[in-house]
């Protein structure tokens, strides 16, 4: 069954499935949230209603921007991603999920380039699926993955984020220099580094580095955070006082300047 921009839509029937089997189905897949974040609403709505016959508990939305409020609210095991999204396209989110761990991926798209499933893949999704695509095979695509451990417990201990040489394992709360030495942080600046990692290159207002860093409502004045920077630029600088590893912005915030990869 295929589906895909120049694809038949295809109905799925529920009643097409007999009582045992759809119980089965429901049993297997009950304790399963995934979340699909797709642009194309016909689609949306074929895979939102297939996941639901098979027994899973689907979401979703029409942008990454809608996406991040439900992956805050709801515990999601697993993310069906279009990259062709508007405003920050699938690949720039599937990046931000797995440097914050995560759920698992699969990334939904028309481009058939061997490179963007490369690029994909080398993100951290799970898997890559090209448009058009077969629903039963997606299906056995989703159970494979939902059969691997959480993102969490992969990476838990083994996620690194590498930046200007330096190595930062945010779960364990330690960062290591060019040079090997160990960065002493407190647990604010090492909260701050995380979200200039996620955001890197990113303009950030004091009040979006409070509500990323520490959660919305948490009182801080903008002084605290121009202090809190401060302290976090000196460390990240080492012995060159003219790295610009964090950017001013004048009026607007702060911007991270390293390209930042994962391991």
């Amino acid at each position: 069954m295929p589906i895909g921009p120049n694809a038949p839509i295809h109905v799925c029937r529920l009643g097409d499935l007999g009582a045992r089997s759809r119980e089965s189905e429901v049993a297997l897949n009950k304790t399963h949230n995934i979340l699909i974040v797709e642009d194309d609403l016909e689609i949306r709505d074929l895979l939102a209603s297939f996941l639901q016959a098979k027994g899973f508990v689907a979401m979703a939305c029409g942008s990454s921007e809608e996406a991040g409020p439900i992956l805050a609210r709801e515990e999601i095991d697993l993310v069906l991603l279009d990259v062709m999204l508007p405003g920050a396209d699938g690949f720039e989110f599937c990046r931000s999920l797995r440097l914050s761990g995560g759920p698992r991926i699969i990334m939904l798209t028309a481009l058939s380039e061997p490179v963007d499933k490369v690029v994909g893949l080398e993100l951290g999704a799970d898997d890559y699926v090209g448009k058009p695509f077969d629903l039963r095979e997606l299906l056995a695509r989703i159970r494979a993955v939902l059969r691997r451990p959480p993102v969490g417990e992969r990476f838990d201990a083994e996620l690194v984020l590498r930046f200007s040489g330096y190595a930062f394992h945010p779960q364990r709360r330690f960062l290591r220099s060019p040079t090997g030495l160990r960065v002493p942080l407190t647990g604010a600046e090492t909260d701050l580094l995380l979200v200039f990692c996620r955001n890197t290159r990113r303009i950030l207002s004091r009040e979006e580095l409070i509500n990323l860093s520490r959660g919305e409502g948490f009182a801080i004045a903008p002084r605290s955070v121009d202090l809190l920077v401060s302290r976090l630029r000196r460390k990240l600088s080492g012995d060159d006082p003219f790295t610009d590893v964090i950017h001013t912005v004048r009026a607007d915030g702060y911007a991270f300047q390293p390209e930042v990869s994962i391991e």
